[in-house]
Parts: C-alpha cells; sequence; structure tokens
C-alpha cells in the first residue's frame, strides 16, 4: 500500500500526486525537458525575439506544472519555420496510478501521442479531398450513397450536416461494450437504425464518434478503399509522415504516450456531460484508449497517432493553402471551402457552450475565441479539451500542443488559457 511507506522528502511528492490524481513535478523542470535543436529556427529569422520564444515555452511549461499533464509535446512554425519543437515530461511512469518504482519514460519530440477528436480535422480534410475530385458532393445526402441510412427519418441528412455537428445523431446508444468502439461494422448498422434528434439540420451538439463512423463509410463506397488507405495516400505520404495513422502500426504501439485521467473525479451534471459525449467514465475513456485494440483500431472521429510535430505539420500544409514541399495536396479552394464558416455562433448542446464551426473545424473569434484573443481567421480543432492544434493565417501561425492528461475538473483549464494567450501575444499580427 501506498501508505505503508514512510513519508520521507523522497516520497512526499508522489503521495500528494496519488491522493489529488497529478503527475509528480520535478524539482528541475530541465531533467524532463527535451529539445529538437536540429529543427528549431532562429526566431529573428520569422520576426520573432528570443524572449518571444521564451514566454511561450514558460506557458507551456505552465500547463505541464499543474501535474493534470504527465507528458506534452509541442510544436509552433511561424511563417512555415519552426521556432518551437520541445516536449517535457514521461510518456508512461508517472501518472498518479503508477507506482514510485515504475520506470519512467522521458517524452521526446519523436514521441506519437494520440491525438483524439483533433483527428476531425484530417477526416474532414479528406472529404474536402474527395469533394474537390467530385467523387462526392458535401450537401448530398449520405443516403445517396448509403440507402440504408435513411432509415428512420435519415434520408435527407447530408454529409455536410455531418462534418458540421448538425446531423441530429450526436451519441451512440447508451450501455455499448467497450469492445463495439472498434466495431465497425457493428456501429455502422446502429447508426443506420437511429432516430435523429434533429434531422433538419437545425440544431448544434458535437459529434464526439458518431460523426466518423459515417465519414468512414462514404469514403470507402465512394473509393473503393479504406479510408486508412486514403489517407496514406491522399495526405501522409505525400507530406512524408512516419506516424500520421489511425491507430498505430504494431511496430511502433510500444511508442505511443500514455493517457491518463487525472484530476478530481467529475460529479453530475460534469459527469454527465462527459458519459453523454464520450460514451463513459474518464476512468473507462483511460482503460480504452491505452488499448492495444483502440490502439490498433480505425476510429476516424478519435484516434490518429502521430507526433505534435505532425500534426503541426497538417496546419502548416492548410495554411500553405494546401502545398506541402512543392506538393499541392489540396487545392487552395479546397482548404478555403473546409476552412468557411457554416454559420454563425451556437450554443453547442453537447459541449454546454457557445461554438463556431466551419464543415470539419473548430473557428476562432472576435474579440476573443478558443484560439485567443482576434483570433476570427483562426482555425483548428481541440483533442479532449486539453490537445490543441490551429492554424492562425494573420499571424502565419501553425501550432500544436498535444497532452498525455485527460483532466476535466482541474486546475487545468486557465493554463491552457494562458498558453493560447502567450501565442497571441508573442506573435504579432502580419497580414490583415
Amino acid at each position: 500500500m501506498l501508505l505503508d511507506a514512510p513519508l520521507t522528502a523522497l516520497n512526499v511528492p508522489r503521495v500528494k500526486a496519488r491522493l489529488s490524481k497529478t503527475s509528480v513535478i520535478p524539482d528541475s523542470l530541465a531533467q524532463v525537458t527535451s529539445i529538437d535543436k536540429t529543427q528549431e529556427r532562429n526566431p529573428e529569422s520569422v520576426g520573432m525575439t528570443a524572449k518571444n520564444v521564451e514566454s511561450i515555452w514558460r506557458s507551456v511549461e505552465g500547463v505541464y506544472q499543474t501535474g493534470t499533464h504527465p507528458a506534452i509535446s509541442f510544436c509552433l512554425r511561424r511563417k512555415g519555420e519552426v521556432v518551437l519543437q520541445r516536449s517535457i515530461g514521461h510518456a508512461s511512469g508517472n501518472g498518479p496510478a503508477d507506482h514510485k518504482l515504475a520506470p519512467k519514460v522521458l517524452m521526446r519530440p519523436e514521441t506519437p501521442m494520440c491525438f483524439f477528436s483533433a483527428s476531425k480535422a484530417v477526416t474532414a480534410l479528406l472529404m474536402h479531398m474527395l469533394n474537390e475530385k467530385k467523387l462526392i458532393n458535401l450537401h448530398d445526402p449520405i443516403s445517396f450513397y448509403l440507402p440504408e441510412f435513411a432509415r428512420n427519418g435519415k434520408k435527407n441528412i447530408t454529409i455536410h450536416q455531418v462534418l458540421s455537428h448538425r446531423s441530429g445523431i450526436p451519441g451512440l446508444p447508451e450501455g455499448l461494450p467497450v469492445e463495439t468502439l472498434w466495431d465497425n461494422d457493428t456501429i455502422w448498422r446502429l447508426l443506420c437504425d437511429a432516430e435523429p434528434d434533429s434531422p433538419r439540420g437545425d440544431k448544434l451538439a458535437y459529434h464526439a464518434l458518431t460523426g466518423g463512423y459515417i465519414l468512414e463509410r462514404v469514403v470507402s463506397k465512394v473509393t473503393d478503399k479504406t479510408i486508412q488507405q486514403v489517407l496514406d495516400e491522399r495526405i501522409r505520404k505525400p507530406m512524408g509522415m512516419k506516424y500520421f495513422k489511425y491507430g498505430i502500426d504494431d511496430e511502433y504501439a510500444d511508442r505511443v504516450a500514455m493517457n491518463y485521467a487525472i484530476g478530481l473525479k467529475p460529479r453530475f451534471p460534469i459527469s454527465y456531460l462527459i458519459k453523454r459525449a464520450l460514451g463513459g467514465p474518464l476512468d473507462l475513456v483511460e482503460d480504452v484508449t491505452n488499448d492495444p485494440r483502440f490502439l490498433s483500431a480505425v476510429i476516424p472521429a478519435g484516434n490518429i497517432m502521430g507526433t505534435a510535430e505532425e500534426m503541426n505539420r497538417f496546419f502548416q500544409m492548410m495554411l500553405n493553402g494546401g502545398e506541402w514541399k512543392g506538393k499541392q495536396v489540396a487545392k487552395e479552394i479546397t482548404i478555403r471551402r473546409a476552412i468557411q464558416e457554416v454559420a454563425s455562433v451556437q450554443f453547442d448542446r453537447t459541449l454546454m457552450m457557445p461554438m463556431r464551426y466551419s464543415a470539419g473545424l473548430m473557428l476562432g473569434g472576435k474579440p476573443v475565441g478558443i484560439w485567443g484573443a482576434n483570433s476570427s481567421a483562426c482555425y483548428g480543432h481541440i483533442g479532449l479539451i486539453n490537445k490543441m492544434a490551429w492554424a492562425d493565417p494573420r499571424r502565419e501561425n501553425s501550432v500544436s500542443l498535444m497532452t498525455s492528461g485527460i483532466p476535466i475538473v482541474a486546475n487545468n483549464i486557465p493554463s491552457l488559457v494562458r498558453f493560447v494567450n502567450a501565442i497571441s501575444k508573442n506573435c504579432s499580427i502580419t497580414k490583415i
């Protein structure tokens, strides 16, 4: 038992972490910080100062020091150049339930992590790219391609409504066994049988998982390939990604950073909202997302895995108008359509907050939005509240903050707000 040991100076932090469900923060952050100096460029070459860079990194350290994220990986590009590519913490061995003698694996910039719902941005762009190739029309009903989806009042629900969280099917049925998450055929049958809350598509409710399974079926139908193959051919290989797949190859599975449910146990009504959005409590989410079956599954709304730099690279490609190192991954007009606002700010009935979406991405706001101050031109996606990836055309930034903690009721939110504000403050607007 943890409390059987004497409370020496060595184990007091560990006991405190166990009781408060946080990770242990070392006295010296340098001990757990890794910097890819081969990639980081001189900030002055992109209109920043060393002080700007240091201020941004201090804000990332502030997120880590809350104890809610055992590992963090961060990448910032400015005007297409990497100015920060760093990690802090441990990929495994320093979670609140880990034994004090458990081996600790240092988090490094090259360590892959699960992007969770930030995966939706990638899946959404795949759909826009199929639209570009005229394989689909985003405003066609799903039932045009998959007639079985029309059951129970879903005949007119469109691909665009699914992308913009307005299909009326925001959640899976309650009580599903965990194993159903990687049984895509069973989930498809359940979605075909589902009755929508709002078949007219007039109610906004974030689709945590359902939209991805629907879009996967459309991709397979019109391409005669799996969505994994399409991602590989259209984005991962042209952009030279090592990971960046739904799930991860078996040979790399032992490299993935562990996920940790952390912070205080959520109570009603927060616990109800979590269960409605994610299908279960946070402890179950931790168990599921560390399960080898999850690591090898294809869950298009929530399990692309890769490095923070790879997700940053994806948004930099979008910021470049679809171009990456001389390759036109997507047409510029396709990027513009992907980031076009669907409607003005609306109250999201799943997230229980006002949100602004395009067909697949979360948009910023003015005077302030989820991507900081004066961020109305920004677009990106959040994963499990704490993973943040976005592009800022006015500041010429692409940003990716990937974390291993899954805190809901904790002191993590103020530190994330300070982080986003540090980006806005230290990266001046360069374009109107």
